[in-house]
């Protein structure tokens, strides 16, 4: 059963990953248009190349993606139990865990998360079981 639950996150991890990876790319090209688009790509590869930072833009949608996936694969953490919503950068938490330890490692997780300002977790709940 828990090789099963494993094998289910890991898929799970990989599928949302590589959404992660589509979605970024559509939503950097939804905000620029023709060749403004392609001087401002130009110029962000330059500057990636030199200071090795990435052209992708972290927003929301990526941070809340990736908050979610790595959640997933996290032991000790029961990823589909909790919903994650970001909101300028700040990760909120929802959901029933089995534990407070579950939910300490939940928002510890996504605290490392790049550009994530701060994770709520107000609303994420211990289950009494």
């Amino acid at each position: 059963m828990k090789t099963q639950k494993n094998v289910t996150r890991s898929l799970l991890a990989a599928a949302l990953s590589t959404s992660l990876l589509f979605a970024g790319g559509v939503l950097a090209d939804d905000h620029k248009d023709g060749a403004h688009k392609d001087k401002e790509h130009k110029e962000a590869k330059r500057e990636a190349a030199t200071d090795g930072r990435s052209d992708q833009p972290v927003d929301d949608t990526w941070i809340t993606t990736k908050v979610k996936a790595d959640l997933l694969t996290t032991d000790g953490v029961s990823g589909t139990d909790i919903k994650v919503d970001t909101v300028n950068g700040v990760v909120h938490l929802t959901g029933s865990v089995g534990s407070k330890a579950e939910a300490d490692r939940a928002v510890a997780k996504a605290k490392t998360i790049k550009g994530v300002t701060r994770v709520d977790s107000s609303k994420l709940t211990v289950a009494s079981r």
